[in-house]
Formats: C-alpha cells, sequence, structure tokens
C-alpha cells in the first residue's frame, strides 16, 4: 500500500527555515518522482519542487529559486523540503505527490498518490 506522511510544518517568522519531511512507504523514492506542492486559502494547488528518478535532477517555481532545497534520502525513504529566507506569502499547505513516471510534471492531476499536507505559515 502506498502511503506518502509529510511533516515538518509550523509558524515560523519572516526570514526563518523549516524543513518539510515526505516519508513514503510501499514504494523506493528512489523510483518515482517526488513533487512538492502547496496550496494557499483560495487558491490553487501549485507545484513548487521536483526531484526525478531518470537522472536526479530537481526542479523549482520561480518564487523559490535559491531559496529552497529538495533532496531525497534512500536509507530513510523520504524526500526533504529544505526551506530558507521564508516569506509571509509562502503560506500555505505543503502536499508532497508521486506520480508513476520517470519525469516530473508541474499538474497536480499527473501525479496519483498524496500526502495529507502539513500546514505551512510564516507570519511575525
Amino acid at each position: 500500500q502506498v502511503q506518502l506522511v509529510e511533516s515538518g510544518g509550523g509558524l515560523v517568522q519572516p526570514g526563518g527555515s523549516l524543513r518539510l519531511s515526505c516519508a513514503a512507504s510501499g514504494f523506493n523514492v528512489d523510483d518515482y518522482p517526488i513533487g512538492w506542492f502547496r496550496q494557499a486559502p483560495g487558491k490553487e494547488r501549485e507545484a513548487v519542487s521536483c526531484i526525478s528518478t531518470s537522472d536526479g535532477s530537481t526542479d523549482y517555481i520561480d518564487p523559490v529559486e535559491g531559496r529552497f532545497i529538495i533532496s531525497r534520502d534512500s536509507a530513510e525513504n523520504t524526500v526533504y523540503l529544505q526551506m530558507h529566507s521564508l516569506k509571509p506569502e509562502d503560506t500555505a499547505v505543503y502536499y508532497c505527490a508521486s506520480r508513476r513516471s520517470a519525469f516530473c510534471s508541474s499538474r497536480p492531476y499527473e501525479y496519483r498518490y498524496w500526502g495529507q499536507g502539513t500546514q505551512v505559515t510564516v507570519s511575525s
């Protein structure tokens, strides 16, 4: 049974850092891409970052480029999203997701498995 469980969210001041975790079970994170998405109140779910399996390449949306880092720990079967220099506009529920392909996608509907989400709030 495939399961994704996010953790690590919380309340942080602007400029602070958080590390989100996405623990996978039922498959190996080396075998399929893992994407991080976020959804703010009243907004559509958007892709944030992804790590592929074809060559381990990573993608980021422009607003987080240089501030967020996605990584994969095969031994822990976990994907992380390290977030630095957080801004109020980063406030959202963050989800990790997996799709049955070797490549990343920014389209949420192309991901089959989703975690329950973890809230990130950036506020002073």
